[in-house]
């Protein structure tokens, strides 16, 4: 398993297990729940720059509300 930097939000409550993590890969983006650090799902630029501004732009606030 390659060896990544992970990086989490400033908004992650008490630096505990309750994250999501990126680092950079050589495929792409590398993303992984801190609850379960082992469990890793890359994918590339394009689709992290879709997700990222359909969150700024609310499309997935309902989920939120379960």
């Amino acid at each position: 398993m390659p060896e990544f930097t992970w990086q989490r939000s400033s908004f992650c409550s008490g630096g505990g297990n309750n994250c999501i993590e990126v680092a950079t890969a050589d495929s792409g983006i590398a993303i992984r729940e801190s609850a379960e650090p082992e469990a890793i799902l890359t994918t590339d630029r394009t689709a992290l720059r879709a997700f990222v501004l359909g969150v700024k732009d609310g499309r997935f606030d309902q989920l939120l509300d379960r």
